[in-house]
């Protein structure tokens, strides 16, 4: 069986300019970096401004696990599929980290014959645009500390600056840290850190901005400290902002790529759904919308985490309404979450438990499935089921997923093959969706941003996660405050929690509940437009697993990346 990185590259690929044209691109529309990648221009927004929108799909999925759901193969293939009965399809996806890559998740170009080409260019450096985010961060970094060395007009509080640097690596030990030792020439001493670059403010300004103007405005109100009056102060003082906008001049377009089977698709921004907003840039959604009558997107991890966010969030500051949504499960994830095997990261489970029929464990996991239903219903779209089929499945296992998805309020389940046969084996899921597409959705919010900053997390907690409700430290109470006084209380609310499970303790699997979200800091992405509260002992810089993938990867004699999944 040939790996995902063998299938890719014995693919052929079309010229970008033939992609760019299948969706009524013109040369002019687009800038090429090599024969197969390109960024679409800013202006392509306006010139599309008449056209209609086109039916906009976003695909989510259970509490992940370490086995891996599959649901950027699922995004891929259901694009695939569609296209292959017939519809105009545009994949939108968010961009890989490098953090991962060389980690343990993998990369973020999909699996088998549902991938995204050229993998490896866009698993490591693709078209500069995390590279930008990471350099336009670190020079407002750099400039807050230059301010302080040259005597600090602005009055910051050294144990209240909220802007740290970045990094597009799973890094550890720059978690905590101290900065400026060695005497008054190398800086003001104080404690900061490093958080992953998906992890920026920035890069969540870059995934919501809606244009030029709006990304320099968003950039302007970043919030990177306060006085010892606990007043705010913005990036616009230090004046960093002309010169954060030339780095990220080409970041803020579009990248235009194909799949395997030559479906166009749109990869923008890359947040993680477990400590950001976790979706794909709004430039790229509004551009793919007036390009084709089906957009198939996709969110972080489960419904809780980025799709949550993305009604929230995104489609709230944005103006996007979803027609349709797609829950992705697997057999062995929903008997793991049933109790019939542990997995943990970088440890391969017990393979004979993880196949062996357990009806009893399939049927309890199912409750995680059931509540992620719950959660799209909720947000007033239909959802459709994608079983992510296996060899080992039984039908028997495939039924009871569906019996049970289906009574709970799924239009359907349907199980899927699309890693093994590309779009072919999701042509009934996709001809699922477009009958979802037609259901009336109405897009409702879990909160209004008027609520109190407590009512708006207690609100998520609550009916998305399912728990009891949340309590505040000390300083989470004490930012809170802070934060009423700069008048940025009525922005909604991003929760940075474990992606494992519906709760805030990654080991709670299934449907937790009575559980109270603790709720350690929050902190104010002003330019953003969100407060970003901090549950449990969550990080922000992820760590290399005792095997990093890094190990595996090397370049061949001819200049061929390999072991890259």
């Amino acid at each position: 069986m040939k790996s995902d990185i063998e299938i890719a590259q014995s693919a052929t690929m079309q010229p970008i300019a033939a992609i760019a044209s299948k969706i009524g691109l013109e040369s002019a529309d687009t800038e090429h970096y090599g024969d197969y990648k390109a960024k679409i221009k800013l202006r392509v927004l306006e010139k599309l401004r008449d056209r209609p929108v086109g039916k906009y799909i976003f695909v989510t999925a259970i509490n992940p696990t370490p086995l891996g759901e599959g649901k950027t193969v699922v995004n891929i293939g259901l694009s695939q599929a569609l296209a292959m009965i017939g519809k105009s399809v545009v994949s939108t996806l968010r961009q890989p980290s490098m953090g991962p890559v060389f980690g343990v998740k993998g990369g973020a170009t999909g699996g088998g014959y549902s991938q995204v080409l050229p993998m490896e260019d866009i698993n490591l450096h693709f078209n500069g645009d995390f590279h930008a985010i990471t350099s336009a961060h670190n020079l407002l970094a750099a400039m807050v500390d230059n301010h302080l060395h040259q005597g600090n007009k602005l009055a910051f509080d050294v144990n209240n600056i909220f802007w740290n640097r970045v990094l597009d690596m799973n890094d550890r030990a720059l978690r905590h840290m101290v900065i400026g030792l060695g005497g008054h020439t190398h800086g003001v001493p104080r404690e900061s850190s490093f958080d992953i670059t998906a992890a920026s403010e920035i890069m969540a300004i870059l995934s919501l901005a809606e244009n030029i103007d709006d990304l320099r405005a968003r950039l302007e109100r970043l919030f990177v400290g306060a006085t010892h009056a606990r007043k705010g102060i913005r990036a616009s003082q230090l004046n960093a902002v002309g010169a954060m906008m030339a780095l990220l001049k080409d970041a803020i377009k579009p990248n235009l790529v194909q799949t395997l089977e030559g479906v166009p698709c749109i990869m923008h921004t890359g947040p993680f759904a477990n400590i950001a907003t976790g979706n794909n840039s709004v430039i790229a959604d509004k551009i793919a919308l007036r390009l084709a009558d089906y957009v198939v997107t996709e969110c972080g991890f489960g419904a809780d985490c980025g799709a949550e966010k993305l009604i929230n969030i995104k489609c709230r500051q944005s103006g996007l309404r979803p027609s349709a949504a797609v829950i992705v499960a697997t057999v062995k994830a929903l008997k793991m979450h049933g109790g019939a095997f542990d997995s943990v990261v970088g440890k391969k489970p017990d393979k004979a438990l993880m196949e062996k029929v357990n009806m009893p464990a399939l049927e309890a996991g199912c409750d995680n499935l059931v509540k992620h239903i719950q959660n799209i219903r909720q947000f007033g779209i239909p959802p459709v089921v994608a079983i992510n089929r296996f060899t080992s499945d039984t039908d028997q296992e495939i039924e009871a997923i569906r019996r049970i998805a289906e009574q709970a309020g799924a239009k359907s389940a349907v199980p899927i093959n699309v890693w093994g046969e590309g779009g072919a084996g999701g042509t009934l899921l996709a001809e699922e969706v477009v009958k979802a597409c037609e259901e009336k959705s109405e897009l409702r919010f879990t909160y209004d941003v008027q609520d109190s900053i407590e009512q708006k997390m207690s609100e998520i907690v609550r009916r998305i996660y399912g728990g009891k409700g949340i309590v505040l430290s000390k300083l989470a109470k004490l930012k809170i405050k802070i934060f009423r006084d700069e008048g940025v209380e009525k922005l909604p609310v991003c929760i940075a929690k474990t992606h494992l499970s519906l709760s805030h303790d990654s080991s709670l699997k299934g449907r937790p509940k009575d559980f109270v979200v603790p709720i350690d800091d929050i902190r104010c992405a002003a330019g953003a437009g969100f407060l970003y509260a901090i549950a449990g002992q969550m990080v922000t810089m992820p760590g290399l697993p005792s095997v990093p993938a890094a190990e595996a990867i090397d370049v061949d004699i001819n200049g061929s990346v390999k072991g890259l999944f």
